[in-house]
């Protein structure tokens, strides 16, 4: 269902069928594993069995000797990199870092990680390979507890890094990374004002973000130095800039082009495999195939941080907040990196108070480096900031929306890391939440309700589209952001919409990297918003030649003509007949040539996205089994382009975050092996674990697009941890003085907090 609805638009706001769909339903879409080339032959990782260890020496000479065998490679056969954060894409990235996790050098920072790669003529092969290169290791202690590892006497990963803070670097080598802080007012004074304070510490643990399809790559290089790829990722020319960077290369002699992703939510921002399938490929001189198994993608990719977040916040007798405090430690894994700074900025942003302070941490760990996951650290910290809310509205018997709606932010609101809030609709969206019949339905016995709020403030950055129309007067729109939540459709609805032609006139292309021009990453929830700004120009662009080709051959005025449904119309007191797209395209040939136009932009005013969540769970009080029983997810989606896509990614973020709470956990032993690296053990959320989940898109436009679009990926992922962690703890009777604050939810921990409870 919708809140705010819109009917000005044609095509924009419809339920069109998806353009690649019947592809993927049939089968027929190539994903990542699916490619092959002729003279193909087969790459696989070594990886290392220990968390911690110097690595002395690899001796690679028995299995380079194996019939089958064509090449392999290690860390030495990657140029040298030196330390330090370089820009890219979404943030910052330390390309040495970079670099021994891709393969690694002096030492293996986590079980699992790179060390060689061997290339042959079948898998079978490849994999005895491994079997034959002698590594000589010695180990060390891993470094598994986030606590532990910001203790003075912990192992240190990384014997050259030192803290940097605010102040700048420290002298003493530490495996805490960074340290921040965001402050505005005077928290102390805040919360002497304050009539009730509730300060509470939630852990949250390292998951995974879950895609079906693992990382897998076809590379090929040749003898002038030309790498092509053939890959799934979430941008490939992320891809492209990473790889030429990690093998010292010109982006230039680098082609990436995309095949169909099959989930990624993050995790496929990174690349593992590319960079060495291009080095054995160079050495074996043919094309070279790499696919990552279950076990490989759990243990050797990018999974989301683990956390602990300490949360204070102070309110007035009316339900005022006055003062609000958060300290923030985030795992980075086993380099430097965690989404601790997004973290920092989502915690409180919901929300006026007044008097703020947040700190935060990035640690490095003996688990694998961190990659983004939908909305990376804002889940976390809004676990701890929410369920606090909620406290607070308990203590002071208000109820727990309108609590939030006191206080809630609005157009004008500042941020606490400084811009002013445009329009929003988080009002709304809590308005429409406590006016939604699940609001108002009754609980059982043991059944609980949790409500929270989530904030994402969405990123624009660098796109560019070019719409090619082709002799019959269809419209080719090539962008360059893989298709993941369904841009081809909001693509295709966006150029309908700004040509005033039908939609079956529209054909979305995702063109490889000489195909079009530059496209940051799929993420940031900026795709639909970015991307499809720019096609948008590319189609206003398009209309302006269309016209001045029109005036030609009407023999008018450019300024007479006028673009109305799809044709060039000349005032009626002219007598001329209206020109159509088809009737131009066949005339392009005698107006100046081919039909095309091309648009770039980086894009500004991206509007950030609220969401609110209502879940009610049912706690089976002899077993602590949970079971969620109504979900109804709310959110500004500024304008739905496409409401199916809109509300399947408010589900999806919805089930991810529900999985986060109650099921989903990285299982370490003290050696720091993983325990549960397949979808039988590291279980997510099956459509028969969950009720239907309901949507309520808010359509509260963003001044910053043309049709008012906000990016809507990642907003969703934000309130559920928190959602469900209120309603276990409503249904379990927790007070004051006992709550459960430790995810996930297991059914141990919930019986034991219930045992606890009836004394």
């Amino acid at each position: 269902m919708s809140g705010q609805t819109s009917s000005e638009y044609k095509y924009i706001g419809t339920r069109s069928i998806r353009p690649d769909g019947a592809d993927k339903v049939t089968g027929r879409a190539n994903y990542g594993a699916d490619f092959f080339l002729p003279g193909m032959v087969h790459g696989k990782i070594l990886r290392s069995p220990l968390a911690h260890a110097k690595i002395l020496s690899i001796d690679v000479s028995a299995a380079l000797a194996m019939p089958g065998v064509l090449s392999i490679a290690t860390s030495e056969d990657l140029p040298d990199m030196n330390a330090g954060t370089e820009s890219a894409g979404e943030g910052e990235v330390d390309f040495y870092d970079f670099s021994c996790n891709v393969l690694a050098r002096e030492k293996v920072l986590y079980h699992g990680q790179a060390v060689a790669a061997v290339a042959a003529t079948s898998e079978a092969i490849a994999r005895s390979a491994l079997d034959k290169i002698v590594v000589d290791y010695e180990e060390l202690t891993p470094v598994l507890d986030l606590l532990g590892a910001q203790k003075s006497d912990s192992p240190l990963l990384h014997k050259n890094q030192t803290t940097e803070g605010p102040k700048g670097k420290g002298k003493t080598p530490s495996n805490i990374a960074k340290q921040m802080m965001l402050a505005r007012g005077n928290v102390d004074e805040g919360f002497s004002e304050a009539d009730v304070v509730v300060e509470k510490t939630f852990i949250s643990p390292i998951v995974h973000q879950g895609y079906i399809e693992p990382h897998a790559c076809v590379v090929r290089t040749n003898e002038s130095n030309q790498i092509d790829v053939w890959c799934s990722s979430q941008g490939h020319f992320m891809v492209r800039s990473f790889m030429a960077r990690l093998l010292a290369m010109d982006v230039s002699n680098i082609k990436v082009t995309p095949l169909e992703i099959g989930g990624g939510f993050g995790g496929k921002t990174v690349i593992y495999l590319e960079p060495v399938a291009a080095i054995l490929s160079r050495k074996a001189g043919r094309p070279v195939k790499m696919v990552m198994d279950r076990e490989e993608v759990f243990r050797a990719t990018g999974p989301g941080s683990s956390s602990i977040v300490k949360v204070k916040v102070g309110a007035k007798s009316d339900g005022r907040i006055v003062a609000m405090e958060a300290d923030i430690t985030l795992n980075a894994g086993a380099f430097k990196g965690s989404p601790m700074m997004p973290s920092m900025m989502c915690v409180f942003t919901p929300y006026t108070c007044p008097n703020m302070k947040v700190t935060g941490k990035d640690v490095v760990t003996n688990t694998p480096k961190v990659a983004a996951y939908r909305a990376p650290g804002a889940p976390q910290s809004h676990l701890a900031a929410e369920c606090v809310v909620n406290e607070i509205a308990k203590r002071l018997n208000i109820d727990p929306i309108d609590l939030r709606l006191l206080n809630a932010v609005d157009e004008g609101s500042p941020t606490i890391y400084g811009p002013k809030f445009k329009a929003i609709g988080l009002k709304a969206a809590l308005t429409e939440a406590r006016s939604h019949p699940h609001y108002a339905s009754a609980l059982s016995d043991n059944q609980g309700r949790g409500v929270a709020c989530g904030f994402w403030f969405n990123v624009g950055l660098q796109s560019s589209a070019t719409i090619n129309i082709t002799e019959s007067g269809k419209a080719v729109v090539i962008t360059g952001n893989p298709d993941i939540g369904g841009s081809r459709a909001s693509m295709a609805l966006m150029a309908a919409e700004s040509l005033g032609i039908p939609l079956d006139q529209i054909k979305p292309i995702i063109g490889d990297t000489e195909s079009v021009g530059y496209n940051d990453v799929t993420g940031g929830s900026r795709t639909t918003f970015a991307s499809g700004g720019a096609v948008i120009k590319a189609a206003e662009n398009l209309i302006q030649d269309l016209k001045r080709r029109a005036a030609k051959l009407m023999d008018i005025d450019v300024e007479l003509v006028q673009w109305i449904d799809g044709q060039a119309v000349a005032p009626a007191d002219l007598d001329k007949k209206p020109l159509s797209l088809a009737r131009l395209a066949r005339k392009a040939g005698a107006t100046g040539g081919p039909l095309t136009a091309t648009a770039t932009q980086t894009a500004r005013g991206a509007g950030p996205s609220f969401a609110v969540n209502i879940i009610d769970v049912e706690v089976d009080k002899e077993t602590g089994s949970v079971d969620v029983k109504r979900v109804t997810v709310l959110q500004d989606a500024g304008k739905a382009i496409h409401p199916s896509y809109v509300e399947g990614q408010m589900q999806g973020g919805a089930v991810q975050g529900i999985g986060w709470a109650l099921n989903e956990e990285f299982v370490y032993n003290e050696k720091g092996v993983m325990e549960n690296p397949g979808f039988l053990d590291y279980r997510i959320p099956l459509a028969s674990d969950l009720p239907m989940i309901d949507t309520v898109i808010i359509e509260v436009p963003n001044p910053g697009h043309p049709y008012g679009v906000r990016g809507v990926g990642e907003a969703p992922i934000c309130p559920p941890m928190a959602a469900v962690t209120s309603a276990v703890n409503d249904a379990i009777g927790c007070g004051a003085d006992f709550q459960l604050t430790e995810l996930p939810l297991s059914p141990v921990k919930v019986l034991d907090a219930a045992e606890k409870l009836m004394g």
